[in-house]
């Protein structure tokens, strides 16, 4: 049910659900217990403390998917009324918090010096580290992922699955590049990222594209996952959450699909794994972390793919991307519990509460806390 909500048709905004989801929406009818009910928390000595060292309302999500970004000691985030705040990442004080002027649907990507948000209608929305807006400029259709900021340029991929380049500095356009869509795909907010003069963006169809900054000509396009089946629901792979960056490293996941890492420069496979997930990876400088859509989580030699080892304990319960923090690998489930995990052996080391709702975005890290957005708008900041 969980996906099947987040459905699209060719890349339009139209959600589909079977007669067993409206039914469910139905408040006279029948009740009955789901086939995967999420597992029970069971209780556990922590052998990590973990404290909250703030909390800041930024408004809530609505039905998009909002990722804090973190760049110049700042934390920014956005909400679906269209409010815009900068954070101090040490202290979780306010620096600003002003409207875009119009609902948002996706944000948000800065490099410290521009902040910037998609708003309805493909609209984009760029302001300075004040909060004072630059400029404006029009993607070509809706846009659900936050844009990428980097290197003298904005980069946004809208539901239609085209890539678009603005000037950071003008908001001109600066290049424009199209792919097909699947006749069914998630309506997800795969992302970008911008590194080694390119960007990587995870894309529907099961497939990681790296595109040259400087013109948007393509340097290669990998298959994460190939969509196989009888029907179009069964073939549905669309690449998940944010292209994982780890030095010369890119890795991705796509639902119905694989855990794949490649070469950044030449697109060439470093391993792959077989795993379905809807949200991104996490990562370090030994591991690839990931999420399947069954709440098992994963760790993998980021050198070879091979299995480190596998937690079950959270089945069923809707996991987030997950985050790599000093010794833990945290990640947050469908009731905003966040659960901190050795990252060498994969036992429960923590658990800590948020507002109860999900983490839909991918949580960053901000010095030396874990920043995690809910749906309900709470940003908050966990350290030890």
């Amino acid at each position: 049910m969980r996906i099947a909500l987040k459905l699209a048709v060719a890349g339009t905004a139209v959600a589909l659900a079977g007669c067993s989801t409206l039914s469910s929406l139905n408040p006279f009818s029948s009740k009955k217990a789901p086939s995967n009910p999420p597992a029970a928390l069971v209780d556990f000595k922590p052998t990590l403390t973990v404290n909250t060292a703030w909390t800041v309302s930024v408004g809530k999500a609505g039905e998009h998917v909002f990722t804090p970004a973190v760049a110049r000691n700042s934390v920014f985030a956005a909400a679906a009324d269209g409010t815009l705040t900068r954070i101090e990442a040490a202290t979780g004080r306010a620096q600003w918090r002003i409207n875009a002027g119009t609902p948002l649907t996706a944000g948000v990507g800065s490099d410290g010096n521009l902040v910037v948000v998609a708003g309805e209608k493909g609209a984009i929305l760029a302001f300075d580290e004040n909060g004072k807006e630059v400029w404006k400029a029009q993607a070509a259709s809706e846009v659900l992922s936050a844009p990428a900021v980097g290197l003298g340029v904005v980069v946004v991929r809208s539901v239609d699955n085209s890539i678009a380049a603005f000037d950071a500095a003008t908001g001109k356009r600066r290049w424009i590049l199209q792919r097909s869509v699947p006749a069914l795909t998630l309506r997800s907010a795969p992302g970008i990222a911008i590194a080694e003069g390119n960007a990587y963006a995870a894309l529907p169809g099961g497939r990681l594209i790296a595109v040259a900054l400087n013109n948007g000509g393509p340097r290669w396009e990998v298959a994460v996952g190939e969509p196989r089946g009888a029907t179009e629901l069964e073939r549905v792979a669309d690449t998940s959450g944010m292209p994982l960056v780890l030095e010369r490293d890119v890795c991705a996941v796509a639902y119905q699909g694989r855990a794949a890492c490649v070469d950044g420069l030449t697109g060439s496979a470093r391993w792959a794994r077989n795993l379905s997930s809807d949200v991104g990876l996490g990562g370090d400088e030994r591991f690839v972390f990931a999420a399947d859509d069954a709440g098992s989580l994963h760790a993998f030699s980021r050198d070879s793919g091979a299995s480190v080892w596998r937690n079950q304990q959270l089945a069923n319960r809707r996991l987030s991307a997950p985050l790599s923090i000093g010794r833990a690998v945290a990640v947050a489930d469908y009731q905003g519990y966040v659960h901190f995990l050795s990252r060498e052996d994969g036992t429960m080391l923590a658990r800590a509460a948020t507002d109860g709702s999900p983490v839909l975005g991918t949580p960053v890290v901000a010095g030396s806390y874990a920043v995690f957005q809910t749906r309900d708008g709470s940003l908050i900041a966990f350290g030890n």
